[in-house]
């Protein structure tokens, strides 16, 4: 009987636990993400651009920075849009999204798409084109912030 009254117990629990989870996962939402993005480097590269989300009807500027390590030589600029899900409010893209990467362009050559997540959970889905002539195998890091 007791060991009845304590699965009974574990199973309230886990049940509550559930309950909270999806209804948070629930509550989060998506948004669209359009951004451009500049890169040039020899060995040690940068980047730099700027973008747009557009969230529950508003938009909202995004500066984005960062910086590479590895092979790099060249210069590109990549014009990429998708989404941003796991999102509460547009603060929620905000931060440091890693990624390694092999990539080349030249001319207008170039396809690329890529699933980032960052600290707070926002995962952005983005495709694009990449033009100029870059050649690239390293590991990068990009910031992205609300203007």
């Amino acid at each position: 009987m007791r060991f009845s009254r304590g699965i009974r117990a574990g199973l309230i629990a886990l049940t509550a636990l559930f309950g909270i989870s999806v209804s948070t996962a629930a509550m989060a939402d998506s948004g669209r993400i359009d951004i451009r993005i500049v890169k040039a480097g020899f060995v040690v590269g940068g980047s730099g651009g700027s973008g747009t989300l557009t969230f529950k009807g508003k938009r909202y500027p995004l500066s984005i920075g960062g910086i590479s390590y590895g092979f790099t030589f060249g210069v590109s600029e990549t014009r990429f849009h998708g989404t941003v899900s796991n999102i509460r409010r547009p603060s929620d893209v905000a931060g440091v999204y890693g990624q390694g990467g092999v990539g080349a362009a030249v001319g207008r050559a170039g396809a690329q798409a890529v699933v980032l997540t960052n600290q707070n959970g926002a995962v952005l889905t983005l495709s694009g084109q990449q033009s100029g002539l870059i050649v690239s195998a390293d590991l990068s890091g990009l910031a992205l912030s609300l203007r």
